[in-house]
């Protein structure tokens, strides 16, 4: 008897909608995303900023670029994180109680004295209950969308060769019925492994579940050696484990999320590649880190950082590629539809050509722990504090300058008071530093240079008819990254200036229980969504204030918005709570991560008062 193909209907399910309902499992040089039902639609390889192999999330209506493997007729699905790991668990249920688990990892453990890393995932599909029949489907894309044809099959592989791009499928599964898509019962478990087109040495059976243990018990030592509060652990650590997964480990470079052109608002037309290192967002990621004690990412994230300022004779840029030199030249793919068909898909970003001036104040402001962190096996010395003073000058030079500020303007420039602010915090930490080091006169110098930017800052961000300190110098508009204002150190949580900012945000940039970052018009119109950092940085002032159960309240609904995987795109819509933006966004996770910590009853709170 003909068995039939499997048909997309069955594949998908009747109503449901997915979304950015997705899970992230990497290792630190690659990642994926995988849908509820065990689709994997997004796998950038062999690197986080390469060609998808895996597009689905950005074909649109087209059923491209995925694999997955159905289960005929199936009624039921859950699936999450194997507990404090970067292994994701599937089960799908058909109306008889057939079943199946489906096990996703890319692998990562120390082997022979170093970290071993492929660029490679691995599936396990194993028999539950009954005589389950599934479909595995594998169905690549290259350069953007087109479609990876099959060019040879041999006994336990697929290989998939077209132009520069190479791609093998390697599996015990019935090869026959994978390159045919059509169905068969599952009576023992199969495996899967993703990667280069490389003869495969080995049992694939056992390698895979040796993988699967020594990748377990990687990820269960690391989470065990880090510091969390009493409070909203588990959200603290899957967000601690989703930045880990965004580091690209061989540079120290750290992106800004694992996606391209997931649009911030419906049909909005902002749609941004984030597949690489913005200095500033990577800053935050390192200090969410450090808060929980994962400093590995810090001083790899240095190393990655001075590697671009040690050229002193060139501007640093906003953004780099996890491999810094390479070009971020942005261009549409026209190969492929969109999220949901909502396009364009931009490829690189335009924003590695802005000026933004901030990122000098971040990177000092990241290396600053190195020399405070006794923890640390090299910590910094008058030699880094020396590469640190190049990019002080640099900050002191364009503090109270224009640029296109911290959400990347593309039609203007202006005083940003973010920009500012971040600058004059980097200087004022190197004065800390000079004096922490004993060099005394630098500490002198470095506070004459801080003062008067301070002041200069204080008076021009001040706007006496909008009461607040506004985006900009001579602005009116609100910003809601003036908020960490106190947490730089420019003035104190208490100034009845920032009190009357806080007010004046409360009243015009908070929809419902979601923050905006500003409710200008820009480059794209009005902004339609609210940023989930931006929440983060109002609770952090309300909890600085006193108001501490408005606080909580606020975080708790935050954390209501996490996936069911728990994670947090960049946006998301006050009128629906679904989530937008790119996906994971490491801006968010961080601010989950750093507030979390911050309003948490601590552990002598739990044990010793009610």
């Amino acid at each position: 008897m003909t068995v039939p193909k499997v048909t997309t209907a069955e594949a998908s399910g009747v109503g449901i909608d997915h979304g950015l309902d997705l899970a992230v499992i990497g290792n630190c040089r690659t990642a994926a995303l995988i849908d509820p039902t065990s689709r994997i639609v997004w796998w950038c390889f062999p690197r986080f900023d390469a060609d998808p192999v895996f597009s689905r999330l950005l074909a649109g209506d087209e059923e491209k670029g995925f694999s997955d493997v159905v289960l005929e007729g199936m009624a039921d699905f859950k699936s999450d994180y194997v507990r404090n790991t970067a292994i994701v668990e599937t089960t799908m249920s058909d109306k008889h109680g057939n079943a199946i688990r489906i096990t996703d990892f890319a692998p990562r453990f120390r082997q022979f004295g170093r970290m071993f890393r492929p660029p490679q995932l691995f599936r396990i599909i194993e028999p539950v209950s009954g005589l389950p029949r599934i479909a595995i489907r594998v169905r690549p894309t290259h350069s953007y969308g087109k479609p990876l044809k099959r060019s040879s099959l041999g006994s336990n592989h697929i290989r998939y060769v077209e132009e520069e791009s190479n791609f093998r499928v390697t599996t015990d599964a019935p090869i026959a019925m994978v390159e045919n898509e059509t169905t068969f019962v599952l009576t023992r478990p199969v495996h899967m492994v993703f990667g280069s087109d490389e003869q495969y040495p080995g049992d694939l059976a056992a390698t895979a579940h040796s993988f699967k243990e020594q990748t377990q018990d990687y990820w269960l030592h690391w989470v065990r050696r880090l510091y969390i509060s009493y409070d909203w652990q588990e959200a603290i650590i899957r967000a601690a484990i989703t930045l880990k997964l965004s580091n690209f480990e061989e540079t120290g470079g750290i992106i800004a999320a694992h996606t391209t052109s997931i649009p911030e608002a419906p049909g909005s037309g902002r749609n941004w590649d984030y597949r690489f290192c913005w200095l500033r967002d990577a800053y935050f990621v390192v200090k969410a880190l450090n808060r929980v004690g994962a400093t590995q990412t810090m001083e790899d994230f240095i190393g990655f950082t001075l590697s671009i300022a040690s050229n002193t004779e060139e501007l640093l840029k906003p953004v780099y590629s996890v491999v810094p030199n390479l070009p971020l030249d942005e261009w549409i793919a026209e190969d492929l539809k969109g999220y949901r068909g909502d396009g364009p898909v931009r490829i690189g970003n335009a924003a590695a050509d802005q000026v933004q001036h901030d990122t000098y104040g971040s990177i000092i402001l990241a290396a600053q722990p190195l020399f405070y962190d006794r923890r640390l096996p090299r910590p910094g010395g008058e030699k880094l504090f020396k590469l640190l003073e190049r990019l002080g000058n640099k900050a002191a030079h364009y503090a109270l300058k224009p640029d296109a500020g911290i959400w990347e303007y593309r039609g203007r420039q202006r005083v940003h008071t973010h920009s500012a602010a971040m600058c004059w915090a980097g200087i004022n930490r190197l004065a800390s530093i000079a004096g922490h080091l004993g060099l005394i006169d630098r500490a002198a110098y470095w506070n004459s240079v801080a003062d008067p930017i301070q002041h200069e800052l204080l008076e021009q961000a001040w706007n006496p008819k909008r009461e607040a300190f506004t985006a900009a110098f001579g602005s009116d508009d609100l910003d809601a990254s003036v908020l960490l204002l106190p947490d730089l150190g420019i003035c104190e949580v208490d100034d009845p200036r920032f009190v009357k900012t806080v007010a004046a945000m409360e009243r015009e940039l908070l929809r419902e229980k979601h923050m905006m970052r500003y409710a200008a018009e820009d480059d794209f119109g009005m902004p339609v969504t609210a940023f989930m950092i931006c929440r983060f940085w109002l609770i952090d002032a309300w909890w600085a204030q006193g108001r501490k159960e408005e606080a909580r309240e606020l975080f708790e609904d935050a954390m209501a918005h996490r996936n069911r995987y728990g994670l947090l795109s960049e946006d998301v819509d006050p009128k629906t709570g679904a989530l937008f933006g790119n996906f994971p966004q490491t801006y968010s996770m961080a601010g989950l991560i750093l507030t979390g910590m911050k309003i948490s009853r601590n552990w002598e709170d739990r044990y010793w008062r009610s």
